[in-house]
């Protein structure tokens, strides 16, 4: 068997127990794995302090000295363990809360220690709590000027595998599996970005010689991540251009050029006209589209999607746009249908609440081609759903559909249709590169004319009453007003509790009749949903206390103040969709973020980016920045290396090298076939990568 494959309880100080937990606590199940899980920190091992030279800025220290004494203090959860070090300046107190009996079964009072941890001033004195502890000798053992430290978890500590620890286990398993590392990566690459070499990289990532060697590690893990990423979005690109075919929409008929010059509600804008002609330039080349369509709330990308689904209709094909829930399938449905007004082309909504009857209607029409645009929900990926000629797919909100869902909808056409994806989450730059970079990306960055800016203000608890009696303002010049809870998990009565509170202090101060207010959350069944919506759009109420159902799909051009309560439990990319749910109109609109005193700082910079910005790019740069990418494709997508080094935020001119190494070694060997690319293969495959066809 390969050494990297062996399963991790059969290294040399790990044994059953500890191999156990390694799998449970961090998915480490073979040698291989230790080799890819690296340290967060390395201390320089040269420097050692004297007692006497602790203070408060120093965040880490070593020191060597002599055990003099343990003791077992207190009860229950009070119970700790204490120890006296000594060297030749002063004594310092070591404490233990955890893993107590195995400190006193290790430790040996009399012994000389090497100690490493973080100094804590308590009672004006420093004692260091959970300390590292070696014996001298054991301390020889790592001669390195840098000392690693990993990650670990409390349960591990207990085994004795803590931050300094691991590093014995991830040296075991670097002797047996050193002339076992392959390379990954075509001996040009290595040669012409002067990489170490893989099995120099991981030795130096782990316990590095000197700073300048770490980096040389590091550099070459970030460039390897983000290299495999782009290598295989590239891949995927390249097998859609040149394997699949699609149909040619060459056509520019009646019904888009009708629409165009009668029916259009306002004047494109020019971000409008670029993006039409992107699309139009795609559908014409007999290959499929594949392309992502992103614009803020209110930017005008369901007019955009219309257009490109009249061009599919005058080439004589179908077209569906999915959308991820009932309420945005609804008004994607009534939007269209108000902007088709009596246009000879067929409108239809198919979701779970479709009626059978209705169903069946739909079923007949999809059959003989007389349905020409259907909208929906998941129900669209249904078996009963049968297209006669499906030629163009929108989907609204990528992120919250699995590739087996969509993949499903490509399978009801013989050809592939054209994709159109939508998001009015705005995607950073590096961030559209790492997960949508198999996709060619148009931007809507104009808002249509006579939108004014959303006001967007901060207050505290305290500003309550200055609050409501604003509101009652706007209602008295006829405007509704949305209030938003945070709910976490629409099953967790807890979080729910919020909102009825809520609703129960607006009831007080905006008593019947004079003031009538819908409330939703995700309990309430889908019609109780669509009935207290519809309320709210038809001005029968003039406050909609809810929960974030509304993130999405309620357009209500009267809805001028979106109020946020404990705007800091929201993310920025959450805070700025939801307020785009106001300033749909001409009227000025107002956004009121609610928070309580206590504020993280990254809560503090989220609220100040939202006052000062209203660009969602922008926005979404800064949530990248605080959250970082986090599982960015959702838990049903595959299709990404996890990235354990690189920062694609921090790390963008590493990204832009890996992908135009991607780039340029696709044009001269677009199958991989060339000897010297076979690693890059073969590492992708042990990867478990899908090189999937679905975008």
């Amino acid at each position: 068997m390969n050494p990297l494959e062996t399963p991790v309880e059969y290294l040399k100080g790990v044994g059953p127990a500890k191999g156990e937990l390694l799998k449970k606590e961090l998915n480490i199940k073979v040698f291989g794995d230790l080799l890819l899980y690296y340290p967060f920190r390395y201390i320089d091992k040269s420097k050692v302090y004297l007692i006497r030279d602790i203070d408060s800025d120093i965040a880490y220290i070593q020191l060597k000295g002599r055990l003099l004494n343990l003791t077992e203090l207190g009860t229950g959860s009070a119970k700790r363990l204490t120890g006296l070090l000594e060297d030749a300046s002063g004594k310092i107190e070591l404490v233990w809360f955890q893993g107590i009996n195995w400190w006193k079964e290790k430790l040996k009072i009399g012994e000389n220690y090497v100690v490493f941890g973080k100094p804590n001033l308590f009672n004006g004195k420093y004692n260091i709590t959970h300390p590292d502890m070696d014996t001298v000798e054991e301390d020889l053992l790592y001669n390195e000027p840098l000392q690693p430290y990993y990650p670990t978890t409390e349960k591990l500590k207990q085994k004795g595998l803590s931050g300094k620890t691991f590093g014995k286990i991830v040296r075991n398993a670097l002797l047996q599996t050193y002339n076992h590392i392959q390379e990954n990566l075509s001996a040009s690459i290595i040669e012409e970005n002067k990489f170490l070499s893989r099995p120099d990289t991981l030795v130096n990532i782990h316990f590095p010689k000197s700073t300048a060697l770490l980096e040389k590690a590091r550099q070459r893990l970030k460039f390897e991540e983000l290299f495999f990423i782009q290598l295989e979005l590239f891949r995927i690109k390249y097998i859609r251009n040149e394997k699949s075919v699609g149909r040619v929409f060459d056509k520019i008929g009646s019904n888009f050029m009708t629409f165009y010059e009668s029916y259009l509600p306002f004047e494109l804008t020019n971000a409008q006209k670029k993006v039409i002609k992107e699309i139009r330039k795609d559908l014409a080349t007999g290959k499929q589209m594949n392309r992502l369509l992103q614009g803020d709330v209110g930017s005008g990308k369901t007019l955009v999607a219309l257009m490109s689904i009249l061009i599919a209709i005058d080439n004589n094909c179908q077209a569906c746009i999915m959308a991820p829930t009932e309420i945005l399938a609804t008004q994607h449905y009534r939007n269209i249908e108000k902007f088709l007004k009596d246009m000879p082309v067929n409108v239809m909504l198919l979701t779970g609440s479709t009626k059978k009857k209705e169903r069946e209607v739909i079923h007949a029409g999809l059959k003989n081609g007389e349905l020409n645009i259907l909208i929906g929900t998941h129900a669209l990926i249904e078996e009963g759903v049968v297209f006669k000629n499906l030629g163009l797919v929108v989907i609204d909100e990528q992120h919250r559909f699995g590739v087996e869902q969509r993949a499903r909808l490509w399978a009801k056409s013989e050809i592939s249709p054209h994709i159109l994806v939508m998001t009015a989450t705005p995607i950073p730059r590096t961030l559209a590169m790492t997960v949508y970079g198999d996709l060619e990306v148009s931007v809507i960055d104009e808002l249509p004319p006579g939108r004014k800016p959303i006001k967007t203000v901060h207050f505290f608890e305290r500003d309550r009453l200055k609050v409501f009696k604003f509101m009652k303002d706007q209602i008295s010049e006829g405007r509704q007003i949305y209030v938003v809870y945070p709910i976490i998990n629409e099953s967790n009565k807890l979080d729910l509790k919020d909102l009825m509170d809520g609703f129960d202090t607006i009831s007080r101060y905006f008593p019947l009749p004079e003031y009538q207010i819908s409330i939703v959350h995700g309990q309430l069944k889908a019609a109780e949903k669509e009935s207290e919506m519809k309320r709210f759009l038809e001005k029968k109420t003039q406050i909609m206390v809810a929960t974030t159902v509304i993130e999405v799909g309620v357009d209500v051009p009267n809805a001028t103040v979106m109020i946020i309560e404990n705007a800091e439990r929201f993310g920025l990319s959450q805070l700025h969709q939801l307020r785009g749910r106001v300033g749909r109109g001409g009227s000025q609109s107002y956004c009121i973020l609610m928070t309580s005193y206590k504020l993280t700082a990254d809560g503090k910079k989220r609220i100040e980016t939202m006052v000062k910005s209203t660009d969602g790019f922008e926005i979404a740069e800064m949530d990248l920045r605080l959250r970082g990418p986090g599982d960015i494709q959702g838990t049903q997508q595959s299709g990404l290396i996890g990235l354990r080094m690189a920062d694609i935020v921090r790390d963008e001119d590493v990204l832009k090298r890996a992908r135009a190494t991607a780039a340029n070694l696709l044009k001269t060997d677009p199958e991989l076939t060339q000897h010297e690319n076979q690693m890059m293969v073969k590492f992708l495959q042990t990867q478990n990568k899908q090189w999937g066809q679905i975008s």
